[in-house]
């Protein structure tokens, strides 16, 4: 150090900086990739929750004591009443994967002295998605269906009463107080009905999964074997003036769904809020109309007029040389329009994506010609 320049020895830093660096390097550091597999894992359509609200505060014990004032009487203050749980909806919310199985409110302060009541416990808010229902013992006590809408799921315990509350004519120097109530315990089931504007409904292997890579992001789960997809995947298609519409994927159902056959009616329950139907039949099946009309009676056989709602009929795998043959058959036997299309090979996409958006604008203006406001994403 003695041979050493002053100028050398200003320009030395004062410390180490590799550990900052290497805490950098593994800050900036990428996250693995997940894979399709494990994405699939992470959409939770129910959940168990048990919710405790917060206790409430205990009242105060306590006598005033000043100079020249011996007998200052009671001032214990009351205890702060405990937090409430609540539900609210978040339009940013959706799966039920990150709401946890246990909350519990955050607690009431202690009366102090000189009258001081003890800080109410502060609410404990949990986001849920948009179109959450919330159930208790099978019955539904609350359905979210509005962003922002809440629901008081356990309410906190009321505060204890200090000395002073019970001061009177009769006992000038109360002791007695009262401990903070408890919260109110439950044990509730969520549930969740996707909410989307279109839904894909088709009999296993119809090409639905297929259909929504193609037109949206979303990345379910495609292979050769029946029930590949086993829980409701939500895509977006963006349209050039910022619009998006919502297309649920709903598992495939078979003969008997609505006596809760196969996937049963876990999943029939998350068309009921699609605004319309996409049905998706595979044409290079024999006689494709006949899987159109069991599909429609499913539905009407779990809700009646679920069926009638605002629909396209969607002939997939038209790459296929049994399709072209079979697409003039069943034009001829169904009422509704018949987009034929590949979802393999991405023909006649467009006439799809220019209908849906037909169908959509539509909906818009049905709900605001109701006085309501269209869900929007």
């Amino acid at each position: 150090m003695a041979g050493l320049c002053p100028a050398v020895l200003l320009l030395s830093p004062a410390f180490s900086t590799s550990c900052a660096r290497r805490a950098k390097d593994r800050r900036l550091r990428q996250k693995r990739a997940i894979s399709e597999r494990q994405l699939t894992r992470y959409f939770v359509d129910q959940r168990k929750v048990r919710v405790v609200g917060g206790q409430g505060g205990d009242g105060g014990h306590s006598f005033h004591s000043e100079p020249r004032k011996v007998f200052g009487g009671p001032d214990g203050g009351n205890g702060g009443d405990g937090g409430h749980v609540i539900f609210k909806a978040d339009q940013q919310m959706k799966s039920l994967s990150s709401v946890f199985r246990f909350y519990r409110g955050f607690h009431g302060e202690r009366g102090g002295s000189k009258n001081c009541y003890g800080a109410n416990g502060a609410h404990l808010y949990v986001k849920v998605p948009v179109g959450t229902l919330v159930k208790e013992d099978g019955e539904v006590v609350a359905d979210l269906t509005q962003h922002g809408e809440e629901y008081i799921a356990a309410y906190g315990g009321a505060g204890g009463k200090g000395n002073r509350f019970f001061l009177s004519n009769e006992n000038r120097a109360p002791k007695l107080f009262t401990p903070g109530e408890p919260g109110q315990e439950r044990v509730l089931q969520l549930e969740l009905k996707t909410t989307a504007h279109a839904g894909l409904v088709g009999f296993p292997n119809a090409g639905k999964s297929s259909l929504l890579r193609a037109i949206s992001r979303a990345k379910p789960a495609v292979a050769a074997y029946p029930f590949t997809t086993l829980n409701p995947h939500v895509g977006i298609v963006h349209y050039q003036d910022y619009e998006q519409v919502a297309v649920a994927d709903i598992p495939g159902l078979i003969k008997g769904a609505h006596q809760n056959r196969g996937l049963g009616m876990a999943f029939l329950k998350h068309i009921e809020r699609c605004r319309f139907l996409l049905y998706v039949v595979d044409l290079s099946v024999p006689q494709p109309w006949i899987q159109l009309q069991d599909l429609k009676y499913e539905l009407e056989a779990y809700e009646k007029g679920l069926s009638e709602r605002p629909c396209v009929v969607v002939g997939n795998k038209i790459d296929l040389a049994e399709s072209r043959i079979n697409l003039p058959l069943l034009r001829e036997q169904v009422a509704e329009r018949v987009i034929a299309l590949s979802a393999l090979t991405g023909d006649n996409l467009e006439e799809l994506l220019l209908h849906l958006r037909e169908l959509y604008d539509t909906y818009v203006k049905t709900e605001q010609s109701r006085g309501q406001s269209p869900v929007k994403w």
